[in-house]
């Protein structure tokens, strides 16, 4: 006997697989959507309420929630400073994954705003936890939690770093997601919830925040070119960092969750280039000498500076099977 679609009966489509994703309307949010809505999965987005939209990076994958079959991507008013919105829509979404990727990220503005990036950061992170935590005891469900790391953990550590590597944080970011990191792994260890720290490298893209140093590089370049600006003030040059491709990253975050066992990882191109290498790449594919366009301004030092950071991403490549695929050069070419 034929169902109406034609199908046979006992043939049941599988369910899909739904996440929850905080920070969606970031960098990663949008990559990591349109990975796993291409894996099949129906994703949720937790937003912030705000008088500006800004959510120009997912709006190609987003249909009109009233087209039910095609809205594979679906917004919810939350955020992390408010627990009552996390273990609400938890409860609502039913989600298989938890991607926690929302976070005030901006090294330099921490120092700024200390106390609200730990409220959002390390705070926020135990708040979810915590949601996820009583939402699978309440229910009897499993949720996987993926927590989002950051390579400015290890700050004056010595490279190269790997999962074993002491942290040294260097800013109230870093401090703040050294924290979220430990509650993540006290969460596995006390209540054994499938959770993961994603410990990811520096990760560019396009899509990457204007006020970050290699969006602001190539910004800048592209108005320099067409004679819109003269000069570009920057920072600390000296500083090294393990530059990849964010759209290669989100695939590390994914394949955390489908092991057998929780666990924690490095992510990284295991190379590092200093800014000034990375000028010297951006403005001479330009044709352009960026001695003559740079100029170093003390305001952009931190108060705490993070000199060299390179990864050791070998139990990534063994355990995950990753590598990533865009290195530092060809990520200028190809929009990494």
């Amino acid at each position: 006997m034929a169902t109406p679609n034609g199908n046979d009966s006992h043939i049941a489509s599988e369910p899909r697989k739904v996440a929850l994703v905080t920070g969606i309307t970031g960098q990663d949010g949008s990559y990591l959507t349109e990975f796993l809505v291409g894996k099949g999965y129906e994703v949720h987005g937790l937003i912030r309420r705000s008088s500006n939209y800004n959510t120009q990076r997912i709006n190609h994958i987003y249909v009109d929630p009233h087209n039910a079959n095609k809205a594979l991507m679906k917004l919810h008013y939350a955020d992390l400073s408010d627990a009552s919105s996390l273990r609400r829509w938890l409860d609502v979404i039913k989600p298989d994954e938890v991607y926690n990727l929302a976070a005030q990220s901006h090294v330099a503005v921490s120092f700024e705003i200390p106390d609200y990036t730990a409220d959002v950061v390390a705070t926020g992170a135990l708040r979810l936890l915590e949601a996820v935590r009583s939402h699978m005891a309440d229910n009897g469900r499993t949720v996987k939690y993926y927590q989002a790391g950051s390579s400015e953990m290890f700050g004056s550590t010595p490279p190269p770093q790997s999962e074993t590597t002491p942290f040294h944080p260097r800013s109230p970011y870093a401090a703040s997601k050294v924290a979220a990191h430990w509650y993540t792994v006290n969460y596995r260890e006390a209540y054994g919830l499938y959770a993961c720290n994603g410990i990811l490298f520096n990760h560019e893209s396009p899509r990457r925040g204007e006020n970050f140093v290699t969006r602001k590089i190539t910004r800048a370049l592209g108005r320099i070119k067409v004679g819109l600006q003269t000069k570009l003030f920057l920072g600390n040059i000296q500083a090294s960092r393990d530059w990849g491709f964010a759209g290669d990253y989100v695939e590390a975050m994914w394949l955390m969750l489908q092991q057998e066992k929780p666990d924690d990882y490095v992510v990284a191109t295991e190379e590092s280039h200093t800014v000034e290498e990375f000028l010297e790449v951006s403005f001479g594919y330009l044709g352009l000498n960026w001695k003559d366009h740079v100029e170093i301004d003390k305001r952009y030092f931190r108060p705490t500076e993070v000199d060299n950071l390179k990864g050791d991403a070998s139990k990534a490549k063994e355990m995950l099977k990753w590598k990533p695929k865009v290195g530092f050069e060809a990520g200028e070419d190809d929009g990494g």
